[in-house]
């Protein structure tokens, strides 16, 4: 039985559990099956790693308090976070990963770094 290479279907010589006929046939249909594929995804993913370079940026002591303008200066969104965290106390943060932010009185934010 004669198998082929299912990016570009040659025939693949060569050991019997081998897939591909070549390690760039193999990379290409790899990237292929893993890119992502629909926009809205691509999109969500590019606002999380814009939202979490702000925070980092933002909050190098891993505690701060800075301005809802200066947020949105840097190019925050505050529809694009990954997780909430309430208190037993009932305090709301959100978090972009491991960088998270805090709503206080007066349009300013605590950033806080989630630690490990």
């Amino acid at each position: 039985m004669e198998k082929q290479c299912p990016e570009c279907g040659e025939k693949i010589v060569g050991r019997i559990d081998k897939k591909f006929c070549s390690d760039a046939c193999r990379n290409s249909y790899n990237n292929t099956i893993n890119k992502d594929n629909k926009n809205l995804i691509r999109n969500t993913n590019n606002w999380l790693r814009k939202n979490y370079r702000v925070l980092e940026a933002l909050n190098p002591n891993q505690k701060t308090k800075v301005s809802r303008a200066k947020l949105i200066e840097k190019g925050f969104d505050f529809n694009y976070f990954t997780s909430i965290y309430t208190t037993k106390a009932g305090t709301v943060y959100y978090f972009v990963y491991d960088q998270g932010y805090l709503p206080l009185e007066g349009d300013y934010y605590a950033l806080v770094k989630r630690e490990r």
